[in-house]
Order: C-alpha cells, then sequence, then structure tokens
C-alpha cells in the first residue's frame, strides 16, 4: 500500500528519533543490533519515497485542454440502401383523436346512455 505524502516527513522524523535512541542504547565497539538495521533501513526507504514523489511533482502535468481532447470519434454507420420493400415495411403513426373528438365522443356516449334508460319498457 503506498505511503500517504502527507505522513512522509512526519514518520522520516519519528524514525529518526527511534534511531538516535537505538544507537545510544547500544555503546561504543558494538554492532548495530537487528532493530537498529531495520529502522536505518526503513529510513532510508522514507527518504527514496520523498525523492521519488518530488520528482514526480515536478513533472509536467496534463492540462484541462488535454484532459478534453476526445483520442476515440465514432465511425459512421453504413445505412442500408432504400428499398421498396423497406419503404412499405415502415408502419405510419395512428392518427390521433383531438380533444375536441373525444369530448363529443364522450357527449354521445353519455346521451346515448341517458336516452337507452328512457326507453326501456317497464314491467
Amino acid at each position: 500500500m503506498p505511503i500517504r505524502t502527507a505522513s512522509l516527513t512526519k514518520r522520516i522524523s519519528e524514525n529518526g528519533q527511534a534511531l538516535h535512541r537505538a544507537m545510544m542504547s547500544r555503546g561504543d565497539g558494538q554492532e548495530p543490533s537487528a532493530d537498529e538495521k531495520a529502522l536505518a533501513e526503513e529510513r532510508q526507504h522514507l527518504k527514496e519515497e520523498r525523492e521519488k514523489r518530488k520528482a514526480q511533482a515536478l513533472e509536467p502535468k496534463k492540462s484541462a485542454v488535454d484532459k478534453l481532447v476526445r483520442t476515440h470519434h465514432a465511425q459512421a454507420k453504413e445505412k442500408p440502401k432504400a428499398t421498396k420493400d423497406a419503404h412499405d415495411a415502415i408502419k405510419k403513426p395512428k392518427a390521433r383523436r383531438s380533444r375536441a373528438e373525444k369530448h363529443a365522443e364522450q357527449a354521445a356516449a353519455v346521451e346515448a346512455a341517458r336516452n337507452s334508460r328512457k326507453k326501456a319498457p317497464t314491467k
């Protein structure tokens, strides 16, 4: 997992303090302990990571114009040649009734219902 950039300086500082404590506790003329070697190796790794990030930050970045440029353009599809059968196969849209026609039809249905009640034979 990558190390967060903001925490690199703090981690290098903490590692340096721990390494210094390990070196002071070692004493003169003794070989460095495994912990001290591990701390020194980790410190070197953190410093390399910091340098790598600095170099990456100096590289030119993509501008907004570069990001907007499309890299892929859709190719035009070939249209099938119009034939007589294809022309006949196209369905025409249904004729739509207007609002006035709908209301007239509804009024006629209401009138028919009213008249049918009057004409019904009574027993």
